[in-house]
């Protein structure tokens, strides 16, 4: 006979059934073994393949429960990890500024086998598989990462504010090092093609402005005309990535390209969405013949331009609304000619 602690009171019944007082049971069922365990108001069943299993399990939550370390998962074990990307989507993504970007990693998340995981029994391994595939399918680190971010804060909130006993697996994920910056200078000659290659006056004015004025594509998208004021030359944006309002300064070419353009009567300056921009560009860039060449590296072309014009770094994040000096440096990449120049 299996020998328990004697505060665990457990007997053999003539059936060979283990019988507890008022602790713990542990059954011999057509299924299995059931091991049943009762402490401080807390009840716990399981079903094991063997006694012994279930043993183990009993004396384990025994002791969990008297050192006050158990929690109740079991709401976690009936909360799968879509329904909880669900909620989250549709209790917090449409409040941020990135709802649309948000969304879309919760839709690819919601579509990866990862998503038929409980949030009891999701683990490290189970990510470490979601990133493998990711890199598999051709993912940057840095959009592995962002994603990642996102469920991570879903498991968190889950835990938090939802009150749903979970684990957040994703931060015991060791990632490599993100070296991802591109250094790709775009000519004068790729952007006028491009243009060409939109066919939409709209997309074309678009490509130019992000060269003239390094904003992100979010930021030309948002512009409205109660915040352009071209006898100043100045562009307000209330709203920005990283939450501070700033002015942006127009050059002649910004100001004309401005001037051009009709006024719409909602009062944006592009009635447009994001998502259509990026695509609009890569039809462009294939239909030319342009490889390896994305939107956001006009921001980089762009930065590059103003620091010849502002070579206080200063001045410079003030334009492109840089807060890191650093991430600065990762946007500019002067020619090497152009420096040459420089030198007499």
């Amino acid at each position: 006979m299996t020998r328990f602690p004697a505060k665990w009171r457990l007997s053999w019944d003539k059936s060979g059934t283990l019988e507890g007082y008022g602790m713990a049971t542990i059954v011999q069922r057509k299924t299995g073994w059931q091991a049943r365990v009762r402490r401080h108001g807390v009840t716990k069943s399981e079903t094991f393949a063997t006694r012994g299993a279930a043993e183990a399990w009993a004396r384990r939550m025994e002791s969990e429960i008297e050192r006050g370390l158990w929690r109740d998962t079991s709401e976690a074990e009936r909360t799968t990890v879509a329904e909880a990307l669900a909620r989250y989507r549709d209790e917090k993504t449409g409040q941020k500024r990135g709802a649309v970007q948000e969304a879309s990693v919760i839709g690819l998340l919601l579509d990866d086998p990862i998503s038929r995981l409980t949030l009891a029994r999701i683990r490290s391994a189970d990510v470490a598989a979601l990133v493998a595939r990711w890199k598999k399918a051709g993912y940057a680190p840095a959009t592995i990462k962002r994603r990642l971010s996102v469920l991570s804060h879903v498991l968190t909130t889950a835990r938090r504010e939802w009150g749903i006993e979970c684990a957040n697996p994703v931060p015991l994920l060791k990632l490599p090092q993100l070296n991802n910056a591109r250094e790709r200078r775009v000519t004068d000659d790729e952007i006028e093609a491009i243009c060409q290659a939109t066919g939409s006056r709209i997309l074309a004015a678009i490509v130019r402005l992000a060269v003239e004025t390094a904003m992100r594509r979010s930021e030309i998208v948002r512009m409205r005309w109660e915040n352009v004021d071209l006898r100043r030359r100045v562009v307000h944006l209330p709203e920005t990535k990283n939450g501070h309002a700033r002015d942006v300064p127009l050059s002649s070419r910004a100001v004309a390209i401005l001037e051009g353009l009709a006024r719409n009567i909602d009062g944006r300056v592009f009635d447009v969405r994001e998502d259509a921009v990026t695509q609009a560009f890569a039809r462009a860039c294939q239909r030319v013949g342009i490889e390896d060449l994305h939107f956001h590296d006009l921001r980089h072309e762009a930065t590059s331009r103003l620091a010849e014009r502002l070579p206080g770094i200063l001045e410079l994040s003030a334009v492109t609304g840089h807060k890191d000096l650093r991430m600065l440096k990762r946007y500019y990449h002067p020619r090497a000619e152009e420096l040459a120049k420089k030198l007499g």
